[in-house]
């Protein structure tokens, strides 16, 4: 009986795991299609400003869109010729020169925080991040009488110091965490072969933590470039940022929608290329600390 009783059992243990197994195999298809669903969602808006720019303004009016056309470079000469190079110029030494001293300011103080916190170290951190809850724009009447008197209106080093003050909490926050995940045992070994506190940081930390800086700046960068509101009220013309020279399309006359796509490419390309050099060590200084 029992073995009749197992001929019988096993059609139905069959036929239970087959349902399974399907629900299985749909689900390992579903994950991957709504993924590719969302990541063509999220690009095609960048795809689109990236062919309005090569047509023509009237081109770039038609309803329904022009999906065919002759593409053309004369939006972008036409924003070179406007004087796009300076804003770029601009924007680029902004976004560099403060990266950089955010990450020679907040390397060392997030060292100290991770290695030897002081004491009500919480408290510090805390001080730090609150420094991002105030309002921009209800800082900015204090911050554009102290640049007046400074006689640091229009100029690149207003928005230099602004910039660096803006983005080092974050900076220190997230240098921190990838501090801590450097093992003590190795700072230990280094200490009793002689390596001073200064060789320590640059000769054993900093290359295991280098991914982390990396996404650091790659974030700071990000925020730099992308700043509009200190750049709209604190520039005029010298030292004018791209996003300042975007708004210069939107006229009373209306947008000028082939033009304005060009320019925003343009904006986007050097983010763009920054993110595809360094987007191993971003995901991997991003990640760092996740299995703990």
């Amino acid at each position: 009986m029992s073995a009749v009783a197992q001929r019988e059992r096993a059609p139905g243990r069959v036929a239970g795991t087959a349902p399974g197994r399907v629900r299985l195999g749909m689900g390992r298809l579903l994950a991957p299609t709504l993924a590719w669903i969302a990541a063509v969602g999220f690009f095609f808006p960048v795809l689109w400003m990236f062919l309005t720019g090569f047509k023509q303004e009237a081109d770039a009016f038609t309803s329904p869109p022009k999906l065919v056309f002759a593409p053309t470079l004369a939006q972008y000469r036409e924003i070179f010729s406007r004087g796009f190079a300076p804003f770029l110029i601009n924007s680029a030494i902004a976004t560099i020169l403060s990266t950089v001293l955010v990450l020679a300011l907040a390397i060392p103080c997030a060292y100290g925080l991770a290695i030897k916190p002081v004491e009500k170290w919480r408290d510090v951190l805390f001080f730090f991040i609150s420094t991002r809850f105030l309002p921009v724009v209800g800082a900015i009447v204090p911050i554009y009488v102290i640049a007046r008197d400074a006689q640091l209106l229009d100029t690149v080093t207003v928005l230099i110091l602004l910039y660096t003050a803006m983005n080092m909490p974050i900076a220190v926050w997230m240098l921190r965490s990838f501090f801590l995940e450097v093992p003590r045992a190795i700072m230990e070994a280094a200490r009793i072969d002689g390596a001073s506190l200064r060789q320590e940081l640059v000769r054993v930390v900093l290359p295991l933590v280098a991914p982390g800086i990396a996404a650091t700046a790659l974030i700071c960068v990000i925020f730099a470039w992308n700043e509009f509101f200190f750049a709209v009220n604190l520039t005029s013309s010298r030292a004018a940022t791209v996003p300042v020279f975007l708004v210069g399309f939107i006229t009373s006359e209306g947008l000028f929608w082939a033009r304005l796509s060009a320019a925003a490419t343009m904006a986007c390309l050097p983010v763009l290329l920054a993110g595809w050099i360094a987007q191993k060590q971003l995901v991997r200084g991003l990640t760092m600390g996740a299995v703990k």
